[in-house]
């Protein structure tokens, strides 16, 4: 994960953008308990890459898998806890790697984070990535 992911970076309109929501739908979810922009003094609400990441899961939830939103919290708490696991796991895989022993234990790691990543993509979880920033055009 890059070291700046979840830096708030965004005003609402331009998250907003990024998502293809309109931004009262982004009000909307802050108050369900959905996403949780972080705020400036003046209470401006800010947008990391994380949050953009998690309205994009949130928007795929709703639009793609007909989710309501106490079945979308749902599915964020899930997904969470199957990060954990996924993390624990590839930790034990790593170790057991580490030892070079015969035990076919890592390639038993290897197809538990596998499933992991099925179950996770059905939920809609994207893979941690910065959004894309795009250059000014100076030609």
């Amino acid at each position: 994960m890059p070291p700046r992911f979840n830096e708030p970076l965004f005003v609402i309109s331009v998250a907003a953008r990024l998502v293809e929501m309109h931004p009262q739908t982004l009000r909307k979810y802050e108050r369900e308990g959905l996403i949780a922009p972080s705020r400036t003094q003046g209470n401006l609400r800010l947008y990391s890459d994380r949050d953009i990441e998690q309205l994009r899961q949130v928007k795929y939830l709703v639009e793609d898998r007909g989710l309501n939103l106490a079945g979308v919290q749902l599915a964020l708490d899930l997904t969470r806890q199957l990060r954990a696991l996924r993390g624990q796991t590839e930790k034990v895989r790593q170790q057991v790697a580490a030892q070079k022993s015969d035990c076919p234990c890592g390639e038993t790691f290897g197809l538990i984070r596998d499933e992991l990543d099925t179950v996770l993509a059905m939920l809609g979880f994207i893979e941690q990535r910065p959004v894309e920033r795009r250059q000014p055009d100076r030609s």
